[in-house]
């Protein structure tokens, strides 16, 4: 009798051994894949600093609630404005602030955008004309919120507002004034141009400034606290990555013609504002800067990596949120139109920061070389955050490419969730 008790409790615990031995095996699995991409993070990224492509980076990957990597490489300010070395960089930690560029349209004002339409205080069909007096005119009433998010509202790509404008209201004026470039609809142009229009449609529908509204609806909830515009106005933030040496591209851009950029009207000479130091928390774009006083809709943010994740985090998971901003709005906004892409978001999977992604995957870039790339198939996300300007143009005239960089950081991870 007490042989066969043993014997029966043998077997019982057998199914449960077996999911412990399981449980472990997947532990391990799971804890040698990331120590192997970890591995693969600093090859390459170390490699890009240690040719002096990059002067540093910083890199976070999540998978679910678990930091994966997080890892800063490099220098967060290398050169002086003559591009020498300095006697003594500053080396670049994970909680460095970073220009964000262009991830402004989608941290800032695309999130914004998710804010007011949840709240029901604006949809996404609405004529812009209903809130901007200014584009109630034959040839605009019939751009809608939706075509400036999607980038099909016809308006230009860029156009050096400073020239004719140095003011936020002198901008919005300017941008209005502007014959629209292209045909309502009929294509996608990636426009700065309709960001900011996006900007002032933000402020008038809260009556808020935008860096206002920024803060108060969306980066203090969400607990941004580093994520700001105009940094160097705030003494206590000093940990803050070098960019350009002024703006020598964007001045190519306007005198140089074989760019493409050029725009009829415009004297390149007429105006001289160019900045020629080296930017340390001021915005290298020269719209924001320039024409915006740092503050816009399509560029002008700082922010860490740290930061940048929290808004993805609630992209990804909103219902571990306060009630903030629906699934059913964020859906929204992640549905692919007939351009390939969402609302604010990429989602084209031809991109090089998310090529080969699982349907779904989304991302944005920034001209200062910040990415976001995100694959909810798996419940990743990779924030990488380069100070590409830093080092200066080329022979060429052009900034390092981290097109490169970003596609050999993304497949390494692709890797991991498969």
């Amino acid at each position: 009798m007490y042989q066969i008790f043993r014997v029966n409790k043998v077997v019982s615990l057998i199914p449960a051994l077996a999911l412990v031995f399981l449980s472990y095996t997947i532990s391990s699995g799971q804890k040698i894949k990331r120590a192997a991409l970890r591995e693969e993070m600093d090859s390459i990224l170390l490699a890009h600093v240690d040719r002096g492509d990059i002067p540093g980076a910083v890199v976070q990957i999540k998978k679910g609630k678990k930091r994966i990597h997080r890892q800063a490489y490099g220098y967060a300010r290398l050169y002086d404005s003559q591009k020498r070395v300095l006697p003594d960089p500053e080396k670049m930690t994970v909680n460095h602030i970073f220009d964000l560029a262009s991830l402004t349209k989608v941290i800032g004002t695309t999130t914004a955008l998710m804010w007011l339409v949840d709240h029901r205080q604006i949809s996404l069909d609405d004529p812009v004309a209903k809130y901007l007096e200014a584009f109630n005119t034959p040839e605009k009433m019939g751009i809608r919120i939706r075509h400036l998010l999607s980038h099909s509202g016809g308006l230009y790509e860029w156009y050096p507002l400073y020239y004719r404008a140095s003011s936020r209201a002198e901008s919005y004026s300017l941008i209005a004034s502007l014959p629209l470039k292209y045909k309502l609809g009929e294509d996608r142009h990636y426009s700065d141009l309709g960001f900011v229009i996006l900007g002032q449609l933000i402020e008038r529908v809260s009556g808020m400034t935008l860096d206002q509204f920024m803060e108060q609806k969306i980066f203090k909830p969400l607990g941004m606290r580093k994520t700001l515009y105009n940094p160097q106005q705030k003494k206590h933030f000093r940990k803050i990555a070098a960019t350009s040496h002024g703006n020598p591209y964007e001045k190519r851009m306007v005198y140089d013609s074989t760019l493409g950029f050029q725009v009829k009207g415009i004297d390149p000479e007429a105006w001289n504002g160019w900045r020629t130091h080296t930017l340390m928390g001021e915005v290298n774009d020269g719209n924001a800067w320039y024409a915006n006083g740092g503050v816009s809709g399509a560029a002008g943010l700082f922010s860490t990596a740290r930061d940048v994740q929290k808004v993805i985090d609630l992209i990804l998971n909103p219902d571990r949120v306060r009630p903030f901003i629906s699934k059913k709005t964020i859906d929204s906004f992640l549905s692919k139109d007939q351009y390939k892409n969402g609302l604010g978001w990429m989602m084209d999977t031809t991109y090089s920061f998310i090529r080969g992604g699982p349907e779904g995957s989304f991302g944005h870039t920034g001209f200062t070389g910040t990415s976001i790339a995100v694959i909810p198939a798996c419940n990743i996300s990779i924030v990488l955050l380069i100070n590409r300007q830093h080092t200066g143009l080329s022979d060429q005239g052009l900034y390092y490419n981290v097109g490169p960089i970003r596609e050999q950081v993304f497949k390494a991870v692709l890797k991991y969730c498969r």
